[in-house]
């Protein structure tokens, strides 16, 4: 191990050491993972909230929103236009202000609050004291669901949901900065519920070496495996069009996501033509020369990109050929069986 990562591996043991986890009054289901970003957390976050609907729960996202401006806790709308009826005072943040992931939960989460804090613990309270207490002074069926929380010792979790990338699990097994991994291997074991995602273009062998894999450090936790599935063409408008008629087509795609590559083989798997592919950093900030330039190198083509890239975009000037391709994450109903029995 390189001197970089020893210190970065000091720095994160002494963090563990010193914070002390703070519990709040409903129940937490963490989703996170070890490696630097592109498992596919938001679909899976958006999945999880869906199902708790469904159960008669009431679910609330606390995200870092990272990358987003605003500071201390706030509830994330879709849009600066959105009109907020009912909240009072309460803090309100869309656009650069939440960053782009929050945005996208708010998005497609219209009755889930969606709540940015570094503080997940804070944001919690936020979300509590906006929350109408029943009869008993509990907050009925409130459960919170922590994005990106694996390494969020500062709040308790009462689920630790890890995801694992398929079709790149670990990287090099290298910590950071020398490899994608945020954690030692070993930090497995404190997951709860483990899930493959991205496992439709892996072949069995590869997902059994990962298991191998997974069981030298948790032997005890079950795995599931999930996919990602094309649903639908969103425009900036939130219209949508069938995913088939990317069947046959030439098209020019760009992305600011962390596994561009992923998103290009979702294209080329539902039967597009890509002429031409443009990759930005993850998380990137688009201006509007950035949408003119890509206009002018489609040249007339179709333009496709992804939901997460859509949010960031969507108040500039962009061309009507302009689409965003819907995922959705599919999972065994076993899983969710599994999560919410547990709670």
């Amino acid at each position: 191990m390189g001197l970089l990562s020893v210190l970065y591996l000091v720095g994160l043991t002494c963090r563990k050491l010193i914070v002390k986890p703070k519990r709040l009054a409903s129940k937490v289901i963490s989703v996170g993972n070890l490696t630097l970003g592109g498992t596919g957390k938001t679909p899976a976050v958006i999945a999880i909230a869906e199902e708790a609907k469904k159960r008669g729960l009431q679910p609330c996202i606390l995200t870092r929103g990272y990358k987003g401006k605003s500071k201390g806790p706030c509830f994330v709308v879709p849009s600066p236009h959105l009109q907020v009826e009912g909240q009072g005072g309460v803090k309100i943040c869309t656009g650069i202000d939440a960053g782009d992931e929050p945005v996208l939960l708010a998005s497609r989460l219209k009755d889930v609050p969606v709540i940015k804090c570094a503080d997940r613990y804070k944001g919690g309270q936020f979300a509590i004291s906006n929350f109408i207490p029943n009869d008993s002074g509990q907050i009925s069926n409130l459960i919170f669901i922590l994005d990106d929380g694996f390494q969020h010792w500062a709040l308790h979790r009462d689920i630790d949901i890890l995801l694992i990338d398929a079709t790149n699990p670990f990287g090099n097994e290298k910590l950071f900065p020398e490899g994608r991994l945020r954690e030692p291997l070993s930090s497995m074991k404190r997951a709860n519920i483990i899930v493959l995602t991205k496992t439709d273009p892996a072949d069995k062998e590869t997902i059994s070496l990962i298991d191998q894999k997974i069981k030298q450090y948790n032997p005890g936790a079950p795995v599931f495996t999930a996919s990602h599935k094309s649903v639908a063409l969103i425009n900036a408008s939130g219209e949508s069009a069938d995913v088939d008629t990317l069947k046959g087509r030439k098209i020019y795609a760009f992305s600011g996501i962390a596994n561009g590559d992923y998103f290009r083989d979702i294209l080329t798997a539902g039967g597009a033509d890509i002429v031409r592919f443009k990759s930005f950093r993850d998380h990137h900030i688009y201006r509007q020369r950035d949408m003119d330039k890509i206009k002018t190198e489609a040249a007339g083509l179709d333009i496709l990109t992804t939901e997460k890239d859509l949010v960031k975009i969507r108040e500039l000037h962009l061309p009507e050929n302009l689409f965003a391709l819907r995922i959705k994450f599919e999972i065994d109903s076993d899983f969710y069986d599994k999560l919410f029995n547990a709670l």
